[in-house]
């Protein structure tokens, strides 16, 4: 298959799994991070934006160390149960999130890019 026709189908796929994954995840929180982004609510952008990396890490990895559209598919459905996961446990600080409060947001983010890098360098094995 010829390199821009690749390009072009593994990038529409990343995108495509990046738009679910973000559409699963704000639907997952008690909160609508768009509204309270649209509100300027710092923390809510600093907490999706490090799910959303979180999440395209190890989708990144896949492409890289896989060659291969199923397994990118396998492997952004497993990184993104990662990411929904760890909210889940992290959720003690989503009224916090939600009321703008910055240090938990940045937490959260924190951990979800630590989630996503030992994720994506996981997928190498």
């Amino acid at each position: 298959m010829n390199a821009m026709l690749q390009f072009f189908m593994y990038f529409a796929t990343a995108i495509l799994l990046l738009t679910v994954f973000i559409w699963v995840y704000v639907k997952s929180t008690p909160y609508n991070e768009f509204a309270l982004i649209k509100q300027n609510n710092a923390a809510a952008a600093l907490s999706l934006s490090g799910a959303t990396l979180g999440f395209a890490m190890p989708l990144a990895s896949s492409i890289y160390f896989t060659h291969d559209i199923v397994e990118m598919l396998k492997w952004g459905l497993i990184t993104g149960v990662a990411q929904l996961l760890l909210f889940w446990i992290m959720r003690r600080y989503a009224d916090d999130i939600e009321h703008g409060h910055i240090a938990p947001a940045i937490f959260l983010a924190g951990l979800s890019l630590a989630t996503g890098l030992l994720n994506a360098i996981c997928i190498s094995y």
